[in-house]
């Protein structure tokens, strides 16, 4: 696997569309990836944009995370982000140049007149167009770039951008029920709060939605690593969708959800192993919604996290992911919480 990439740009690149093309119909082999993997260089740099005015350490820091799924809807994502009042916003599924998005730079629009600053890293290259439902929707439309990834959007100054790979084994690759061939893996982000009166680092995490509790435990341990190298012993704060399908979706277990997560998903004891809390930090409910596909259905499980190390949380809560009409934006609701050193 591929170390810490610290490379940093203004914007990345698009693909080489002949490149993504042999990409399409190579031999779906974990060599053929990597040797894609290699050859895409948005894969390899993180995209910065820093805040027009920075703003200055507001005394605390209100924190969320929200899987955005594809962030269609950027007008309303920005009015939930609003809602929130978060200084930093932790973001997985954010495309870029994905016709499924409207072929933009999602991103860019959801904070254009902000004036606050952005990271973005790419946790796949698409090399389709979506699911089946997109790929029945925009037939014989193409995407203009194709990434899809994480991202950290703040007015506060971020420093030492990192994209941490958390596993390159091509599982996507191949395509799953014959959509969604794609080259990546999961991935983090993660930087340094520049003006925080202490060390801080903000990390935004999306781990795989389709294997299991162990292969998540492994992605969190590569994390866990990552940050002993990066920020050893400093306060830090993870946040998004760790896809945590094994917990318990019934209302009567839902203390468990908090206590003992580590039951049902072991990654929560690597997390307590290395200083992290959660119990203050989140509520105790699910943060699956049906979304704008009319998945999933009940029950809904808790996916979407924030975890910490060094400070201390209050006023956790979950909003609902909704527009102004009261219709879903994404298949996730959005967590947040107030953190103090």
């Amino acid at each position: 696997m591929r170390s810490l990439i610290t490379t940093v740009v203004r914007m990345l690149p698009a693909p080489d569309e002949t490149l993504l093309a042999q990409a399409r119909t190579a031999t779906p082999s974990r060599e053929e990836h990597s040797r894609f993997m290699d050859r895409i260089a948005a894969l390899g740099a993180v995209e910065c944009q820093p805040p027009q005015q920075p703003r200055s350490w507001p005394g605390y820091l209100r924190v969320a995370a929200f899987n955005a799924e594809r962030l269609k809807d950027r007008a309303a994502a920005r009015a939930l982000l609003d809602h929130a009042g978060a200084h930093v916003a932790l973001l997985s599924e954010l495309d870029v140049g994905m016709a499924r998005s409207g072929n933009v730079h999602t991103l860019r629009e959801l904070i254009d007149g902000t004036g606050v600053g952005h990271l973005y890293g790419v946790e796949f290259v698409e090399l389709g167009l979506g699911d089946a439902a997109e790929m029945r929707e925009l037939a014989g439309a193409r995407n203009v770039c194709g990434l899809h990834g994480n991202a950290i959007v703040s007015g506060l100054a971020l420093a030492e951008p990192c994209l941490i790979p958390l596993e390159e084994s091509g599982f996507w690759f191949p395509g799953r029920e014959g959509a969604q061939k794609r080259v990546g893996g999961r991935m983090a982000l993660a930087a340094r709060v520049i003006d925080a009166p202490h060390p801080l680092w903000v990390v935004s995490v999306h781990l795989e939605s389709k294997t299991d509790a162990a292969d998540r435990q492994a992605q969190m341990q590569t994390l866990l690593r990552a940050l002993d190298q990066l920020a050893p012993n400093a306060a830090c704060i993870i946040g998004g969708d760790f896809n945590t399908k094994s917990l318990p979706t019934g209302e009567n277990e839902r203390d468990l959800l908090l206590e003992v997560p580590e039951r049902d998903e072991p990654l929560f004891a690597d997390l307590r192993s290395a200083g992290f809390n959660w119990a203050q930090a989140n509520v105790a409910a699910p943060t699956q919604r049906t979304g704008p596909g009319n998945k999933p259905m009940p029950p809904f499980g808790k996916l979407d996290w924030i975890v910490v190390r060094g400070m201390r949380a209050e006023n956790p809560i979950v909003l609902p992911a909704l527009d102004g009409q009261g219709k879903p934006i994404s298949d996730h609701e959005m967590v947040a919480v107030d953190l103090f050193f």
